[in-house]
């Protein structure tokens, strides 16, 4: 099946974000892990997971729709030098796939391609819950103080 007008672009544009949180995900995790912070490395590798997840998804309709998956590219992997940073680098980067799925999913009803719509719906879903999860972290260090937070993190 071929692709509608400007479809293709926006899928190789949310493969290149999910490839960027995956590697962004994978380096923190591993750093949380290493700073012995094992209740948080856990949870941000399963968010890495689960971008290789919805980049295989991808990478599948793109090439249900004659295209051709854009692997080569991808974007600046944010890294912060302590936790607090890394999760705001992280939060940025769903907010991002967050804004390139609105306009995404606008696009898509445009041009009249329903199957990646609800393609795209799904995953913004999953991108809104990866925000709150981030906005929540970051809240409660606000709340309780980084030592407090990074006490509950050590297993």
């Amino acid at each position: 099946m071929r692709a509608k007008e400007g479809v293709l672009d926006l899928l190789n544009a949310m493969l290149t974000i999910e490839l960027t949180a995956i590697n962004q995900y994978f380096v923190q995790a591993a750093m949380f892990r290493a700073w012995g912070y094992d209740r948080l490395a856990e949870h941000v590798r399963a968010l890495s997971l689960d971008e290789m997840k919805d980049a295989a998804e991808l990478i599948d309709h793109i090439l249900y729709l004659e295209g051709i998956p854009n692997m080569q590219r991808l974007g600046r992997v944010a890294v912060g030098e302590n936790v607090p940073e890394c999760l705001q680098l992280d939060l940025e980067t769903e907010r991002e796939a967050v804004q390139t799925l609105v306009g995404a999913i606008t696009h898509c009803t445009q041009v009249g391609d329903f199957t990646t719509r609800k393609k795209f719906e799904a995953m913004i879903e999953d991108e809104e819950t990866h925000v709150d999860w981030f906005e929540t972290q970051l809240d409660t260090i606000g709340q309780v103080g980084i030592e407090n937070y990074l006490a509950q993190q050590i297993h």
